[in-house]
């Protein structure tokens, strides 16, 4: 079975191209959906693939720029993007991400990079997960007391609300920001993107992880406009990204070429998907993915650890089954919503 490996020839490994597919495809649904470059997943899984933890950073974050791009401009036109939000961004995630990707190359000398980068990852999906899923469960409360009081809870209201809190600094300039309906200390979006560009650096990922759950939690965002405002900031930092990775030598355009070509056509998916799929529906699926991604970074330790090969094809199985799995549930949501749109556009003609 020897063509199913091909040598990466920066770094030096042989890697099971078939898995780059299926990572390329899903990861570009799953991005689009969800409204990040999806390295949360592609980078833990171009690691237990065989690449060394400091090329699948650099590699993800090359494939990761091209892909969000697409996906921008398909959100864009649904009306997704909160560009001047967006913009004022970029400032902290530059400078953070460059943080970031120093600190990288300084855990590489130590010879720590792969041992620091896994436990950060463990503790950041826990968080995430854990924050995302005691949002959903405040929410149901509050719709659960409300239907026992005869009332109804506001559509737009969410169980965390920390964006209240954030939204009383007063630190002038002010701005508002039209699409995402907010008006807020200029300096809240720059102290976000700073610390979620910071985390990128590190953990090789567009932001997105952290990003589109910061823009809902800490800006109060609406999620659709979360999902396309943060796919835009991941363009614009996976470009940074690409070139700052691709100048220390740890990029490998082989493998972000083959993800490329699938990742372009799964972003389309994922995007559209969020027209029929809005607010919480995406919230618990985004929860859902965390924690298997989570998982799997556990057996890979554990194989390691305990030097048990069985931990690690599962952990292979388990990123790929994960890919695969909520990529295909975000196409079919998506040919439900469309085939529901197209009937009731017969029935008012």
């Amino acid at each position: 079975m020897e063509w199913l490996y091909v040598l990466m020839p920066i770094a030096g490994v042989e890697i099971f191209w078939p898995g780059l597919i299926i990572l390329g495809v899903g990861v570009g649904v799953i991005g689009g959906f969800f409204g990040m470059g999806g390295a949360w997943m592609v980078t833990p899984g171009l690691n237990i693939l065989g690449f060394p933890m400091a090329f699948a950073i650099g590699t993800d974050i090359a494939h990761m720029a091209g892909k969000s791009l697409i996906a921008t401009m398909r959100h864009g036109k649904f009306g997704n993007v909160d560009y001047k939000l967006g913009c004022v961004m970029i400032v902290g995630t530059v400078v953070g991400f460059e943080v970031g990707a120093q600190m990288i190359m300084w855990f590489e000398r130590l010879g720590k990079v792969e041992l620091y980068v896994r436990y950060m990852y463990l503790v950041l999906l826990a968080l995430i997960a854990w924050m995302v899923f005691a949002d959903v469960a405040k929410k149901r409360r509050k719709e659960a007391e409300a239907k026992a009081a005869g009332g109804e809870v506001d559509k737009l209201a969410t169980g965390i609300e920390w964006h209240k809190t954030f939204h009383k600094i007063k630190i002038p300039p002010m701005m508002h920001f039209k699409e995402a309906q907010i008006t807020c200390s200029m300096w809240l979006p720059i102290v976000i993107s700073f610390l979620t560009g910071w985390l990128a650096g590190i953990l090789g990922i567009g932001g997105g992880l952290i990003r589109m759950p910061a823009l809902i939690y800490f800006m109060g965002c609406p999620t659709h406009v979360a999902v396309g405002t943060d796919l835009f900031e991941v363009m614009i930092s996976g470009l940074y990204g690409a070139g700052t990775y691709t100048y220390k030598g740890r990029t490998e355009l082989v493998a972000a070429a083959i993800m490329l070509v699938g990742a372009s056509m799964g972003a389309q998916v994922g995007t559209v998907a969020t027209k029929y799929i809005k607010g919480y529906g995406i919230r618990i699926a985004f929860g859902l993915a965390v924690i298997g991604c989570f998982l799997s970074i556990v057996l890979k330790l554990i194989a390691k650890a305990y030097k048990l090969p069985m931990f690690d094809h599962m952990s292979t199985a388990l990123v790929l089954g994960l890919v695969a799995v909520m990529s295909g549930y975000i196409f079919l949501k998506m040919l439900a919503g469309a085939k529901k749109e197209v009937a009731a556009k017969k029935g008012r003609a």
